[in-house]
């Protein structure tokens, strides 16, 4: 097993120190940025910057990544972020930096990841032993979940005692370390290339679309996703709205805290567990204690403690999911069509984020808090879901929670038909 995986276990270790690295410089920023303008909106369009590229380019990104050399196209978009976040640093040493700066940088961090996402997908499966693909997705998610937890607690610390400069050095050299490890000992096989390599852009484009509808199991998975999705982005707006509320900022770290462990453990027991004999009911399964749970625990909880233990349960078996769900995007789709394919997933599985964040805002502000702000304290729904700022939330959480659940049982009537096993 060593021998086999030993060039993906020093490109996903070195490139997973990178990723720290960047992490930390992105919560430095925001941290830099709302000291200096103190507006939440200002901040928050840091992510929207960073990700409509995203969401506007991944399908054209795919095609292009499946004509390009996938350790070149990863060093070229590696080398362009790093020398952005040096750009970052001269401006902020010669006083300079203004916030439609950082904008237009994130714009094109985004650019350059929607483009390097489905080369690094492509790289992976072609280091990867087919054996092990659900062990090295969980090595994956361990390290999503570890920086998770990580970098907050860095940067913080960080940008506190040493600046914000301290904390681009240390993401730049964690980039030097990944680029030269990249450059200098990583050899990616190519896909065998086809006559696609030639075709016009939009055409080859197309033929991830024409792919997905002849692949109607990746297709539904991907749809699925895709709600999941929204309602998981509804709650990402709605839960500092509710716990700030009813018990500050402190209560919301540990809660956050509390996700980062669960994806962790729930990483290592995805790396450590047998193969499921059938991985679209795993699927099905772990999206369905994930929706019904967490989200009731917010709802009806009123404790940090309470709430903790939903974010626990709503997260440890995440990294289970997409561990299965990647075992089946790498094995059945054709190793020169995975950039198009994946760039389409990525467009289709997560255009509904910002759409989810918006809705989400809008719901706990126009709809939801002032509509439990108005009934009265005596109330069926007030005794349930509490009284004062907050309690909208709380009540919005139960409204998600059901739907949540609705999506995993209606997918897992719609998808019970197809039993993919690693046997077939």
């Amino acid at each position: 097993m060593k021998k086999s995986l030993k060039t993906y276990i020093l490109l996903w270790s070195t490139q997973s120190l990178s990723a720290l690295g960047s992490g930390l410089t992105g919560y430095a920023l925001v941290l830099w940025l709302y000291t200096q303008s103190g507006s939440a909106l200002k901040t928050a369009l840091l992510s929207i910057c960073s990700y409509a590229p995203y969401v506007l380019m991944s399908i054209f990104a795919g095609a292009l990544s499946d004509r390009w050399n996938k350790k070149k196209t990863m060093l070229f978009c590696d080398l362009v972020a790093a020398l952005s976040t040096v750009a970052v640093l001269v401006l902020l040493k010669t006083g300079n930096l203004e916030v439609w700066h950082l904008y237009i940088i994130n714009a094109l961090n985004g650019l350059m990841n929607t483009v390097q996402q489905p080369a690094a997908e492509v790289a992976a499966t072609m280091l990867i032993p087919e054996e092990h693909y659900q062990r090295t997705s969980g090595l994956r998610s361990f390290s999503q979940s570890l920086n998770s937890i990580l970098t907050p607690v860095i940067a913080t610390a960080l940008f506190t005692l040493a600046g914000i400069d301290t904390v681009i050095m240390i993401d730049l050299c964690t980039f030097a370390a990944a680029f030269l490890v990249l450059l200098l000992f990583i050899r990616i096989p190519e896909p065998e290339r086809t006559e696609t390599a030639k075709e016009p852009l939009l055409v080859s484009a197309g033929k991830g679309l024409s792919w997905l509808k002849q692949n109607l199991l990746i297709l539904k998975l991907i749809l699925f996703l895709a709600l999941i999705n929204l309602i998981a982005s509804i709650y990402d707006a709605a839960l500092p709205a509710m716990i700030i509320s009813k018990s500050g900022e402190t209560a919301l770290g540990i809660v956050n805290t509390c996700v980062g462990a669960a994806t962790l453990v729930g990483s290592a027991l995805a790396a450590l567990l047998p193969a499921p004999k059938n991985r679209v009911r795993a699927i099905c399964a772990a999206l369905l204690i994930s929706m019904s749970t967490e989200n009731f625990f917010l709802a009806f909880g009123n404790s940090t403690l309470m709430w903790s233990a939903g974010a626990v349960l709503g997260w440890i078996t995440i990294p289970f999911m997409n561990a299965n769900m990647d075992v089946i995007f790498r094995r059945t789709i054709p190793g020169e069509m995975q950039g198009r394919v994946f760039s389409c997933r990525n467009s289709l599985q997560f255009f509904t984020i910002p759409v989810g964040f918006f809705l989400g805002g809008i719901l706990v502000d126009e709809v939801f808090e002032p509509f439990m702000s108005e009934i009265s304290a005596d109330s069926f729904l007030t005794t349930v879901f509490g009284t004062g700022k907050g309690s909208g939330a709380a009540f919005l959480f139960f409204c998600i929670g059901i739907a949540g659940a609705a999506v995993c049982l209606i997918f897992g009537f719609i998808l019970r038909k197809y039993r993919w096993s690693d046997k077939e």
